[in-house]
């Protein structure tokens, strides 16, 4: 039970955060944080043009005390990865995607054991999107500002109504924690969590290929072999040289502009300059990398074999799938997204027995859906209604 008392202690801290603004502040408030068995985390970040998201605080609370640790002060913030491996003190963070990608690049670790809050929360029948706010709001009472979302993060000095936003939207993690925590436990969904935050590090942790970048662009099922191979070829390594220049993808080069080229196959810069999203600076730049590419994908004769498109049985298949977790997950209380979304169902729908199950579908879910999902596969007598 959370009591009103304790959301006082937490609002108060938040008012008055403890700034850590050097190395050796860090380096003595990290002998505090190692004692403690739980710490709730979150960043904020500026992340508009660049591959990198540019770090501008990393805030941490254990519900009675707020430190906003400012990087651009303290310098490296590598010894905060002292935290994140230690296996007995639990990590609480909302929505962690992004922070986990920002924490493993500047730290070198990403926080295990992680307890996300959100995925808690859709454990429970709430949206699978719903923000940090809403929550606090639905778990707590507790009616929080929004007003600094779109805030610079790393231009100095951070004003007074920043750093308190920054507080706020950490002090209460703990006791969210224990209050979500007891709520799963209740209900045997514990293991649940914990299977779903493990595989979110593992997420983040893994290296991204980038021959894989043309998967993420959308249209790439209207193209044929060539066209595809040519794409790969050029979101590879638009992925590899924006990296490198640390720029957003869509600020080296638009994927509209990479799906024309695969299309079109320019022979020169003359084609290639008719092609749309392709900017004069881009073209005088990249224009004779991007032409090499097209031709030599064309004088290889090389191919990618196109995404498999769904038959008409399959999408029939697809959508008794989705009504059978649609009442799994009323039957539940469960976020339908996190039970079984369209593309891992998709992915299912694909699926061939003797082969391994497509991975969303083990664990926690092979006791819940799993085997009436393959069942209704297999043409199995199975209720989706």
């Amino acid at each position: 039970m959370i009591y009103q008392s304790e959301i006082d202690t937490a609002q108060t801290a938040a008012n008055h955060p403890v700034m850590v603004e050097s190395a050796d502040q860090l380096k003595r408030s990290i002998k505090t944080w190692l004692e403690l068995e739980v710490l709730g985390f979150d960043t904020e970040f500026v992340r508009e043009r660049t591959w990198r998201a540019d770090l501008g605080l990393v805030q941490i609370s254990d519900g009675k005390t707020v430190w906003l640790v400012d990087p651009l002060k303290t310098g490296s913030i590598e010894p905060l990865s002292a935290l994140f491996t230690r296996p007995s003190q639990v990590k609480i963070l909302h929505a962690p995607s992004e922070d986990l990608d920002v924490l493993l690049y500047t730290t070198g670790a990403a926080p295990e054991p992680l307890f996300d809050t959100q995925t808690a929360c859709a454990l429970l029948g709430q949206s699978l999107q719903m923000g940090y706010h809403n929550t606090a709001e639905w778990l707590l009472g507790v009616t929080i500002d929004k007003g600094e979302t779109r805030s610079n993060w790393c231009k100095r000095p951070l004003r007074p109504a920043q750093l308190h936003y920054a507080a706020l939207d950490v002090c209460l993690l703990p006791m969210m924690y224990r209050e979500l925590k007891r709520r799963l436990d209740d209900l045997g969904r514990g293991h649940w969590l914990d299977e779903e935050c493990a595989r979110q590090v593992q997420r983040a942790t893994t290296p991204v290929d980038p021959e894989q970048a043309w998967k993420r662009i959308n249209g790439n099922g209207r193209l044929d072999g060539t066209s595809l191979a040519i794409l790969k070829s050029l979101a590879t390594w638009r992925d590899l040289e924006a990296e490198k220049r640390n720029l957003a993808r869509g600020f080296f080069v638009k994927d509209a502009a990479l799906l024309a080229i695969a299309q079109r196959k320019p022979e020169n810069l003359e084609a290639l300059a008719k092609v749309n999203n392709l900017p004069p600076k881009t073209l005088q730049r990249q224009g004779p990398a991007i032409i090499g590419m097209v031709k030599k994908v064309v004088a290889q004769g090389l191919t990618v074999q196109p995404p498999k498109i769904l038959t008409p049985a399959q999408r029939r298949l697809l959508s008794g799938m989705r009504s059978l977790v649609k009442k799994k997950s009323a039957e539940l209380s469960v976020e339908p997204a996190l039970l079984a979304p369209k593309r891992e169902l998709e992915k299912l729908v694909l699926w061939s027995p003797g082969e391994p199950l497509p991975e969303h579908f083990t664990g926690w879910r092979e006791d819940v859906i799993t085997g009436e999902l393959v069942a209704l596969s297999e043409g199995k007598a199975v209720q989706a209604g």
